[in-house]
C-alpha cells in the first residue's frame, strides 16, 4: 500500500504535503534531504502519485484505483519522469538539459501536472545546477521538480532558495522495532539489532532485516566475540582470514562489535538482561561481563573506534584487525 499512512515516521513532512494537496498550494520545487534508504524517494513518489490521482481520498491520498494511480504505482505514468544519469557519480549538465529543461516545455500528456524526480541530486555538477536554475526561476505552471539529496550542502544557494526543503528525521527506535516485527516478522532480539544498526533509518533497518549477508556477518561476529579471549595464534590467523572476506562490510562488523561491548558494560553495571540488544546471547554477555573490568571494556570500545579510523586512513587491514583482536584478548 503506497499512501501517506504507509509512511513510517516523518510526520512533519506528511503534514506539510497533505496540507499542500488539500489546499491546492503546490510548490514547483522540493528538496528532500536525508540519508540513503531513509525513504526520500518513497515519500516523493507517494506525493507525485497524489498529484496525478484522479480522485484522491480526503483530497490528498492516492486512491490507488484510477488509471493514473495504477500507472504511477508501476512507474509507468507519462507525466512522472525519473531523471537518470549514465555516469555513476555525476549528474551532468546534459542530463539536466535533456531530461528536465528541454522536456519541461512540453505540456503534460494526461494530467494537470508534470513531475520530475531526481534521486542523488547531490551529484549534480555546478554547471548542471545552473542549467536547472533557469527552469526553477521561471518554471511552466504545470511543472513540479523533486530533488532528493543526501545533503543540502551539496546544492548551490541559488537552487536551495527556490526549493521547499523537507528534511528526513530519524525514526524512533520503538517505531522501527514494531514495524520490523509486524511487517518483516522477525523475532524481537533480531529487530533490536537491526534497529540499533539503522540509527533511525527505516529503510536501512528493513534492508538489514531481510539480508542474508547481514545475518551471516552477525553470526560470524558473535562467534568471534564469544571466543576471542581464548584464541591462540593459530585461531587468530584463521579469524583474520575470515574477516578478510567481510572487508567490504567491515563497518557493519565493527558496529556489531561496538553494540556487543556496550551490552557487556551495561550488563556489568545493571545485571539487567532485558536491556540488552544481544538478548539471545545473554549467557555469553554475562560471562564476558564477569571476566573483565570496566576499564578493560572501555579500552576495547576505544580501540574499536581507533580501528575504524585506521581503516579509513588505509592502514593495512590485517594489521589493524590483528591489533584490535589482541587488545580485546589483553583486556
Amino acid at each position: 500500500m503506497s499512501n501517506f499512512e504507509s509512511i513510517i515516521g516523518q510526520e512533519h513532512i506528511k503534514e506539510h504535503l497533505r496540507a499542500s494537496l488539500t489546499s491546492g498550494r503546490i510548490s514547483q520545487a522540493y528538496l528532500f534531504t536525508g540519508e540513503n534508504m531513509s525513504g526520500k524517494e518513497y515519500i516523493a513518489r507517494i506525493f507525485a502519485n497524489a498529484l496525478v490521482c484522479e480522485d484522491p481520498k480526503g483530497g490528498y491520498d492516492p486512491c490507488q484505483k484510477c488509471r493514473s494511480c495504477i500507472q504511477a504505482l508501476s512507474h509507468n505514468h507519462p507525466d512522472i519522469i525519473t531523471v537518470t544519469h549514465d555516469r555513476p557519480n555525476t549528474v551532468s549538465v546534459d542530463d539536466v538539459r535533456t531530461q528536465i529543461v528541454g522536456d519541461a516545455q512540453i505540456r503534460p500528456y494526461q494530467s494537470s501536472r508534470k513531475i520530475y524526480i531526481m534521486n542523488e541530486a547531490e551529484k549534480m555538477t555546478p554547471q548542471a545546477q545552473n542549467a536547472l536554475l533557469k527552469t526553477l526561476e521561471e518554471p511552466p505552471e504545470y511543472v513540479v521538480i523533486m530533488l532528493l539529496s543526501t545533503s543540502a550542502s551539496a546544492m548551490l544557494p541559488t537552487v536551495l532558495s527556490r526549493c521547499v526543503r523537507l528534511e528526513m528525521r530519524p525514526v524512533d527506535d520503538n517505531t522501527i522495532k514494531e514495524y520490523l516485527m509486524k511487517e518483516i516478522r522477525i523475532p524481537d532480539y533480531q529487530a533490536d539489532i537491526c534497529t540499533a544498526f539503522a540509527r533511525g533509518n527505516i529503510g536501512k533497518a528493513r534492508s538489514l532485516a531481510v539480508s542474508d549477508d547481514f545475518e551471516e556477518i552477525r553470526s560470524e561476529a558473535v562467534r568471534v566475540f564469544r571466543f576471542v579471549r581464548k584464541m591462540d595464534t593459530s585461531d587468530m590467523m584463521t579469524t583474520l582470514k575470515k574477516l578478510e572476506e567481510y572487508r567490504l562490510n567491515i563497518n557493519d562488523f565493527l558496529d556489531l562489535m561496538m553494540i556487543w561491548y556496550r551490552d557487556v558494560l551495561l550488563y556489568k553495571a545493571t545485571r539487567d538482561a532485558g536491556a540488552l540488544i544481544f538478548r539471545d546471547e545473554c549467557e555469553s554477555i554475562a560471562n564476558e561481563a564477569d571476566e573483565g573490568s570496566y576499564e578493560g571494556f572501555e579500552n576495547v570500545i576505544k580501540c574499536i573506534e581507533k580501528t575504524r579510523q585506521r581503516l579509513k586512513a588505509n592502514v593495512n587491514f590485517a594489521l589493524a584487525m590483528e591489533l584490535l583482536l589482541l587488545t580485546i584478548k589483553e583486556n
